[in-house]
């Protein structure tokens, strides 16, 4: 019997802004590091860092027409996921409206719910040691389910968080990746259970595992 061999994975990210080379590579960098901590190393997908979400939503589009690839999409929901399939929600969200591809499955969208740094604030290890000590917790959100907190209101908790940190503000453009590379996968994972649960045992799935 012939096998087939698995199709390589590429995962088109929201990020790095539409005109910003430089922040699309650190964008890279900070996943391939992220997804290595996850057990990837070895096995790792291409991240393609697309800028804003439209932007990720035509690239990924148009891998799927051509299907040469294992084509995934991860944006954030901008809003709390509602709908029990990842396409409803963002076909019904204004500013959206997106249709799913016709070759692409609910399998296919993933979220980083509500916002990316949903997955950063999961890891408060990670972030006191990148802001160091003077870090306030008790500014970030308690509840276990981050996925649960709006995009404004994570914000303005890493902003009020950070305030007194040699750092200073959180800065989405300055931190956002340099934190993303040092998140705790497994942090992640308890944080946000629904999504970001639901993102790693995907990759699992798709990956094979490397055999010694």
């Amino acid at each position: 019997m012939v096998r087939r061999t698995p199709r390589e994975v590429r995962i088109f990210v929201e990020g790095g802004g539409d005109d910003n080379a430089s922040l699309k590579a650190e964008c890279r960098k900070a996943f391939k590091k992220l997804l290595e901590r996850a057990g990837f190393a070895g096995r790792l997908p291409s991240v393609i860092a697309c800028g804003g979400r439209q932007a990720a939503y035509e690239q990924f589009k148009q891998a799927c027409r051509e299907d040469r690839y294992d084509a995934v999409l991860l944006v954030d929901s901008e809003a709390l996921v509602s709908q029990s399939s990842p396409w409803e929600h963002v076909r019904r969200r204004v500013g959206d409206g997106w249709e799913r591809p016709a070759e692409a499955s609910d399998d296919d969208l993933h979220f980083m719910a509500q916002c990316m740094e949903a997955w950063i604030v999961a890891d408060r290890a990670g972030l006191r040691g990148y802001f160091g000590e003077a870090l306030h917790d008790k500014a970030l959100p308690a509840r276990a389910d981050l996925e649960q907190v709006a995009k404004l209101d994570l914000y303005h908790a890493l902003s009020e968080a950070t305030q007194r940190t040699s750092k200073g503000r959180y800065g989405k453009g300055r931190d956002s990746f340099k934190l993303l590379a040092v998140v705790d996968p497994a942090a992640i994972r308890r944080g946000c259970p629904t999504w970001g649960e639901r993102f790693f045992a995907d990759l699992a799935r798709r990956l094979p595992a490397v055999r010694g």
